[in-house]
């Protein structure tokens, strides 16, 4: 797991993030919650609009970070990253329609999750239509260098060139996946040229 922190701040896994999912899309505006004397304040929309607020609002660090996973006794890692020593990336989605229009998203090996929490492998934070967490997942097989689409445990439905996906689908180079808004443009790396071994 490696962590970088983004030009506003905001710490992420940039072997799971292409980019900072916490910022998301310039255009779209976020409330901004900032941690003081154990009360959490909402910053005003004025402040989120430009203007300065009070010097007292600021972020502050509340102790050292935390790197979890990877040395912890029993954890489950991906076959590839335990062949390997790590978890490359195996294709991407690239989103050709939505509020998170022109990013791309990294895909590993096994099972990718996909919602709007930033604990998914694949976060689409701004857009609401779709479920906070395991609304999809896209699963890389490594034996078979094959790629699945998955419907998840989340409430909105999942769709394939525009065919619902009850359960599980095979998942071919530019097919598109549609998550409430979001339209997602598959770019696999992995197939029958390539694998990682």
């Amino acid at each position: 797991m490696s962590w970088v922190r983004c030009d506003k701040g905001h710490y992420y896994d940039d072997e799971r993030h292409s980019s900072c999912p916490y910022c998301g899309v310039e255009e779209v505006s976020v409330d901004v919650s900032t941690l003081r004397s154990g009360e959490d304040i909402k910053a005003s929309a004025a402040n989120s609009q430009g203007e300065r607020g009070d010097e007292n609002e600021k972020t502050v660090r509340l102790g050292e970070f935390k790197t979890v996973g990877g040395s912890e006794e029993g954890e489950t890692v991906a076959l590839v990253r335990s062949n390997l020593g790590m978890d490359p990336v195996t294709g991407w989605l690239v989103c050709i329609d939505g509020p998170e229009k022109g990013r791309d998203f990294r895909i590993r090996s096994e099972k990718n999750s996909i919602g709007r929490a930033p604990t998914n492998d694949i976060c689409l934070r701004s857009d609401e239509t779709v479920s906070r967490i395991h609304h999809a997942y896209v699963i890389y097989d490594p034996k078979k260098a094959a790629f699945r689409l998955q419907a998840g445990e989340g409430r909105g439905l999942v769709y394939k060139n525009g065919e619902e996906v009850v359960f599980s689908e095979p998942l071919e180079a530019y097919d598109v996946i549609e998550l409430g808004r979001t339209k997602l443009l598959f770019v696999p790396l992995c197939g029958e040229r390539f694998k990682w071994e």
